[in-house]
C-alpha cells in the first residue's frame, strides 16, 4: 500500500486516547498521546488478542488477555508473554485530519523497542505531520536440544522430575517451562503392568492457542521418559487457573529482563 488513508479527525480521539480503525481492510489501533498520533496493528503477537481494548500507560499498551505490553511508537514487544513485535504504521496529520499508511514489517524483539522517529506534535491548527518507524524483526533462533543428562539415573521423585523438566524450554522465550510457571502438578504411580512408574503431569500454556504447545508436550514426554524408572508419561493440559506472568520465578524474570 503506497497511499495515506484518512482515518479520523484530530478531535475524534482524546489525548490520551485510543480508537479502533480500519485501514485498507486491516484493523489498526490508533493512539493519541502527548499531542502525537501513533498506529499499530490491533493484534497481540502472543495470542491474537485485541490491543485497543487494553490499558494505555504513556506509550505502552497492555494486552487485556495476558498483560503483554507493546510500544505504540514502534510496535516492539516490551514484556512477555509476547516476544514478537506487532506492526507499527506511518501516521501523518494535516488540516485537522489523521492519515495512516500501512507498513509491511514490524519492529525489534522483546525488551528492545526500535527507536521512535522524531515526531512533531499536533498543533492546535492541526497542520503538522509525523511518521512512525519500524525495523525488521530479529531472526528466530532454533530451540536448544532437549537433554536430561545424568538426572535420568537418579532416584525417581516428583522433585527430580521437576528438575528434569527444566531441560524443556519454550522455543520462543528460551526459558524452561518450570521457571515459566507452566507446571501445575506432578504425580507418580506404580505402572499397571510391569516395572516402573507412570508419571502424570498437569501443564498449562500461556494462552489456549499457544503455537508452541505441541512441541512443549512432546519435549516433556521425551525428557521424562528418559528416566530408567519411568514406564509411561501422561501430560494433561490445564487452563484453570489461567497462566499469568506472576507464576514466573525470579530466574525467569531475570532472563527476560523483567524487573
Amino acid at each position: 500500500m503506497d497511499e495515506f488513508i484518512r482515518v479520523a479527525a484530530v478531535t475524534d480521539v482524546a489525548d490520551p486516547g485510543k480508537e479502533l480503525i480500519e485501514v485498507d481492510g486491516e484493523m489498526v489501533a490508533l493512539f493519541h498521546v502527548g499531542g502525537t498520533f501513533y498506529a499499530i496493528d490491533d493484534v497481540c503477537t502472543h495470542d491474537g488478542g485485541p490491543l485497543v481494548d487494553g490499558e494505555l500507560t504513556d506509550h505502552a499498551i497492555a494486552c487485556p488477555r495476558h498483560g503483554a505490553k507493546f510500544d505504540i511508537r514502534s510496535g516492539a514487544a516490551l514484556s512477555m508473554p509476547a516476544v514478537r513485535p506487532t506492526r507499527a504504521h506511518e501516521v501523518r496529520v494535516e488540516d485537522g485530519n489523521v492519515f495512516v499508511r500501512l507498513r509491511q514489517q514490524a519492529a525489534g524483539p522483546v525488551g528492545q523497542p526500535a527507536a521512535p522517529p522524531a515526531a512533531t506534535p499536533v498543533s492546535h491548527s492541526g497542520t503538522s505531520r509525523q511518521e512512525t518507524a519500524a525495523s525488521s524483526p530479529a531472526p528466530a533462533e532454533p530451540a536448544p536440544p532437549v537433554e536430561a543428562g545424568g538426572l535420568a539415573a537418579q532416584t525417581l521423585s516428583e522433585s527430580l522430575i521437576r528438575e528434569m523438566l527444566k531441560e524443556v524450554k519454550d522455543p520462543e522465550l528460551f526459558v524452561n517451562i518450570v521457571d515459566l510457571g507452566l507446571i501445575y502438578d506432578v504425580s507418580l504411580a506404580a505402572a499397571a503392568e510391569g516395572d516402573g512408574h507412570q508419571v502424570s503431569i498437569d501443564m498449562t500454556m500461556t494462552s489456549p492457542a499457544c503455537p508452541a504447545g505441541p512441541q512443549l508436550i512432546a519435549d516433556t514426554k521425551r525428557v521424562v521418559s528418559s528416566h530408567n524408572d519411568v514406564s509411561g508419561v501422561e501430560v494433561r493440559i490445564v487452563m484453570d487457573p489461567p497462566w499469568t506472568p506472576d507464576r514466573m520465578t525470579d530466574d525467569a524474570r531475570d532472563q527476560l529482563g523483567i524487573f
